[in-house]
């Protein structure tokens, strides 16, 4: 879904409904269910960064093109937010035994990568709003 964001900052509620066409109770029912987390001011305004706009974007795509539910919705965040864990916790041990695997060659005397098979590029789980962007 395209929006019209031309900077990064911050957006009040009214601003992000009127670029989304929803009303600013949808957006608040979403902050009351957990499925968006706003910032706020000192004066305790709604602000709306790029990172939740894109977060209401695959909201907003899930209920309004593949109709699900918010509670659906809260779930598919959930699966998709330990899945991006999951994945950084991949990548951290992949590292963990690489350097291992260098530091044990050293320490008998063989250059780093002598015997080493390269690995292919790492698998990355990249977000559906991040896919369109690319």
């Amino acid at each position: 879904m395209p929006t019209k964001r031309k900077s990064k900052g911050a957006y009040m509620i009214s601003a992000v409904a009127e670029m989304y066409d929803i009303h600013p109770q949808t957006l608040r029912l979403y902050e009351r269910e957990g499925l968006l987390k706003p910032s706020r001011t000192e004066g305790n305004t709604r602000l709306y960064t790029d990172e939740d706009l894109e977060r209401l974007e695959f909201i907003l795509n899930l209920a309004r093109d593949l109709g699900v539910n918010i509670a659906g919705i809260a779930i598919i965040l959930q699966m998709r937010e330990r899945m991006e864990e999951m994945n950084r916790q991949m990548q951290d041990f992949v590292e963990y035994v690489r350097s291992e695997m260098i530091s044990r060659m050293q320490h008998m005397g063989q250059p780093p990568g002598a015997a080493m098979v390269p690995l292919r590029r790492p698998v990355v789980v990249v977000p559906p709003e991040q896919k369109a962007r690319q």
